[in-house]
C-alpha cells in the first residue's frame, strides 16, 4: 500500500501571550462539523526549554510520527520550569477556539516532570478533565483532593532512581485522606526503571482506555478492563501502522493576514479552523463577523471577514 498523509501536524509559537509554544496533531476528518477529543501531552524535564522540536523527542507527537494512530487532537505545549496549571489550560482554551472540540473528552497525560504537571492540572481543574495517566511523577498542589474526582491511572517503578516511586505512593495516601478513591489506579511495577515508562506513550491501549471515559458519565466510573506490565511495555512498538503519515505544515499567518486587510480569501481545501489559526483569530468570531455557522460549506473564492 503507498503511502498517503492523512493528518498534520503544526508548531504554534507565540499564539498565546505569555502562554507555552505547542505542537497542535489534527487527525484525518477533523473539521468543524466533527468534534474530537483532546489529548494533551505533558513533557518531562529533559524536553523542557524554547527549542520546541525537542517535544517531538519521545511521548505523544513522536508516537504519531511514528504511525501510531490518535484519533483525537494531540497537543503538546513546552515549559521552561515546572507546569503551571493555568498555562496548560490556556493552551487548551486556545485548542478550543480554534478547532472542533469534544470537550466532554479531554485528556491529560504526561511522565516524569509532566507527571507532576498532570496531577497538579487535574487537581485543579477535575470538572474539566475526563480522564487522566501520570507516569513516574509526584504532585505539588496544595489539595490533592480533586483527583478523587477523575478517573486517574498513575504508573511507576520500583526501580525508579530518578523520581523514586514514593513520590506517587504520597499521591495516593494523600488521595485516600480525602475519602473515596474508587476512581484511582495504581500500578506499580517490579523492577522497572524511570525511562522505561515512555513507552506507555507508544501503546494503544493507553489511548482507548483515556477515550473509554466522558465528562458525560455521571458517575465518572474507573474503567479497569486494561492493565499495563512490563511485559505489555517490551510490545509497545510493535503494531505500528506503516502507512500512516503525519506531514508537518509551517504555521505561520498567510500573505492575507496583514493587519490592514480585512477579508481573506477561501482556497480549495480551507477550513473554517484553519482559516482562524492562519488570521490569529476564532472560529467563533469568524461565524459572527460574517453570519454564518460553523457547519456552512466555504465556497472557493468567497470572502471572509477576518477582522
Amino acid at each position: 500500500m503507498p503511502l498517503f498523509v492523512q493528518a498534520q501536524l503544526k508548531a504554534c509559537r507565540n499564539c498565546i501571550k505569555d502562554g507555552y509554544d505547542f505542537w497542535l496533531y489534527e487527525p484525518e476528518g477533523a473539521d468543524s462539523a466533527t468534534k474530537k477529543p483532546v489529548v494533551m501531552f505533558l513533557h518531562g524535564k529533559t524536553l523542557s526549554g524554547s527549542d520546541l522540536s525537542m517535544v517531538k523527542r519521545y511521548g505523544c507527537i513522536d508516537a504519531l510520527k511514528r504511525g501510531r494512530k490518535i484519533d483525537a487532537i494531540v497537543v503538546a505545549p513546552q515549559t521552561q520550569g515546572a507546569w503551571n496549571p493555568q498555562k496548560v489550560m490556556d493552551v487548551y482554551d486556545w485548542v478550543r477556539g480554534h478547532c472542533s472540540v469534544d470537550t466532554n473528552r479531554f485528556y491529560v497525560i504526561g511522565m516524569s516532570m509532566g507527571g507532576y504537571g498532570t496531577l497538579d492540572v487535574v487537581a485543579a481543574y477535575p470538572d474539566k478533565i475526563a480522564a487522566a495517566m501520570a507516569m513516574c511523577g509526584g504532585a505539588t498542589a496544595k489539595s490533592l483532593c480533586g483527583l478523587n474526582e477523575v478517573p486517574l491511572w498513575i504508573v511507576h517503578g520500583t526501580a525508579d532512581s530518578a523520581v523514586p516511586i514514593g513520590c506517587s505512593q504520597r499521591v495516593v495516601d494523600a488521595m485516600k485522606e480525602c475519602g473515596d478513591t474508587t476512581r484511582l489506579i495504581f500500578s506499580s511495577l517490579k523492577g522497572v526503571n524511570h525511562t522505561r515508562l515512555a513507552r506507555v506513550f507508544y501503546l494503544e491501549q493507553t489511548y482507548e482506555w483515556l477515550f473509554s471515559h466522558s465528562l458525560t458519565d455521571s458517575t465518572r466510573s474507573l474503567n479497569r478492563d486494561f492493565s499495563i506490565s512490563d511485559k505489555i511495555l517490551a510490545k509497545a512498538y510493535k503494531d505500528y501502522d506503516k502507512d500512516f503519515v503525519v506531514k508537518e505544515v509551517p504555521f505561520k499567518p498567510s500573505d492575507d493576514a496583514q493587519p490592514d486587510k480585512k477579508y481573506y480569501v477561501v482556497k480549495k481545501g480551507d477550513t473554517l479552523s484553519e482559516i482562524a489559526v492562519n488570521q490569529c483569530t476564532t472560529v467563533s468570531i469568524l461565524c459572527k463577523l460574517n453570519n454564518m455557522k460553523r457547519t456552512d460549506k466555504l465556497k472557493v473564492g468567497r470572502k471572509i471577514r477576518v477582522k
